[in-house]
């Protein structure tokens, strides 16, 4: 259920490229969940992590 619950957060997540080249993520929904990353992919790994943790 947790996963879901995760899996649905995440599928509302919003990127943006900052100037400097790396990536930043929110999840609008879940206020104070973001997460940086010098990739697109880094950035989407460290937002599930802070909204599991977060969660739990």
């Amino acid at each position: 259920m947790l996963i879901e619950y995760i899996n649905k957060a995440m599928s509302k997540a919003v990127y943006e490229k900052l100037k400097d080249g790396n990536f930043v993520g929110k999840i609008p929904p879940c206020s104070g969940v973001i997460a940086f990353g010098e990739t697109l992919y880094q950035c989407q790994e460290e937002l599930r992590s802070s909204l599991r943790d977060g969660l739990l």
